[in-house]
């Protein structure tokens, strides 16, 4: 039988990646975090000297990253890049400015398309990314599109930010993320878009529980 799959897409800022661990855990499925492998390659490079605009190096690097994801003793998230710990470093804003520029290669896309099927396996997915549904799982069982006014999803990067002690202004996360939405809607491979056949969930106003409950309702209507 094929295992299901649910493919969880949307702008940065909206939500998906919380959703899909909560989704993930409450129907202890496996989780694929897509955009932790383009940061990933973008910390990479950053740290090898690689220029964001060298595709083929950028695309070899992504086939070769050394990836561990593990978890520390209270569930959070731990992520290991050739046994060095970049958990925090993989958040940061500068990581996902330059793993939103990566993203847009058709050479690392394709790098990295195959690693992330390799994710689906039994007993299923849930499958965190922008276009999950649309390219990565076309078939996926179940698709979302989670969104978020862009004022709101500015708020919420910068919360996250101050309870991690980071000091970055909101004018600044807009432009940001106005940025990005921009890149992510435009590229010419794989662009940021619903599925013909996603449903579109607006989590703007909403708690991460309601979000994450209108989802598992959605996964037993299957």
């Amino acid at each position: 039988m094929a295992v299901p799959v649910i493919a969880i897409d949307g702008p940065s800022g909206s939500g998906k990646g919380t959703v899909a661990r909560r989704l993930a855990e409450a129907l202890g499925f496996h989780l694929l975090d897509s955009g932790a492998l383009y940061r990933l390659t973008a910390i990479s490079a950053q740290k090898k000297g690689v220029r964001l605009d060298d595709a083929a190096t950028l695309a070899e690097l992504a086939r070769g990253l050394d990836v561990r994801f593990d978890s520390n003793d209270d569930g959070s998230e731990r992520i290991r890049l050739s046994g060095e710990d970049v958990t925090t470093l993989v958040r940061t804003e500068s990581t996902g400015a330059g793993a939103s520029t990566v993203a847009a290669i058709p050479q690392v896309r394709e790098a990295l398309l195959e690693r992330q099927r390799g994710f689906e396996r039994p007993p299923g997915l849930v499958a965190d990314g922008r276009d999950m549904g649309t390219h990565v799982f076309p078939c996926a069982s179940l698709k979302i599109f989670l969104t978020a006014s862009a004022e709101e999803r500015a708020r919420r990067r910068h919360k996250q930010l101050k309870d991690k002690g980071i000091d970055v202004s909101l004018a600044a996360l807009s432009r940001d993320i106005e940025d990005r939405d921009r890149r992510d809607t435009e590229r010419s491979v794989a662009p940021l878009r619903p599925a013909k056949d996603a449903r579109i969930l607006d989590s703007s106003g909403k708690s991460i529980a309601a979000v994450t409950q209108t989802a598992l309702d959605w996964v037993a209507e299957l």
